[in-house]
């Protein structure tokens, strides 16, 4: 699928007041600058990257989120632990009948980010790295972030295959990072 079109799919899932984003861009991979590309060019979860960036757990915040069937969609921000300091802006679709019923249990009662959830229940997992994209940050994404609208962050598109099957659909947006930090190794 064409990254633009899989962006509008993604964010139209839910209704937004304020634009999340002035521009969105697909970037190549090679071009994403540092610390992004480290943060997002990988296919490992997001989960684990930020925790070992922030060398902190990191707590999840559903906004929205719908459930019609085996479909569940939320609207998430990931925040350091304890804090309110956000770290990730997230939108995700979840094809829920790719997992067993205790681990649509724990993702339901959204009070442990994704990735985690997968990670702890040994979920056969595979991440396919969709689309690296430059986002100009609109009102909506500003607050969530904390950040100046205007200001450039980066993110990334994913499928999660569970067990052989695309379960899940990302899209994942770093809080803004400080150009001369890199992840911790």
């Amino acid at each position: 699928m064409n990254p633009q079109d899989e962006l509008r799919a993604l964010t139209e899932l839910f209704d937004e007041s304020e634009p999340l984003f002035l521009s969105a861009i697909h970037i190549p991979s090679a071009t994403t600058p540092e610390p992004y590309k480290s943060m997002l060019v990988h296919d490992h979860h997001m989960t684990v990257t930020m925790e070992n960036y922030y060398r902190t757990s990191v707590d999840v915040r559903v906004l929205d989120r719908r459930l019609d069937g085996d479909l569940y969609l939320r609207k998430i921000v990931l925040y350091q632990h304890g804090t309110e300091i956000p770290v990730q802006f997230g939108l995700v679709r979840f094809h829920l009948q790719y997992v067993a019923d205790d681990v649509r249990a724990q993702l339901l009662s959204e009070q442990i980010p994704l990735g985690r959830v997968l990670i702890q229940n040994n979920v056969l997992r595979h991440i396919d790295l969709g689309a690296i994209l430059e986002i100009t940050a609109g009102p909506g994404l500003a607050k969530l972030l904390q950040m100046p609208e205007g200001a450039v962050t980066y993110g990334r598109m994913a499928t999660i295959f569970c067990d052989r099957q695309p379960a899940v659909d990302l899209l994942e947006i770093s809080a803004p990072l400080p150009a001369d930090e890199h992840p911790a190794g």
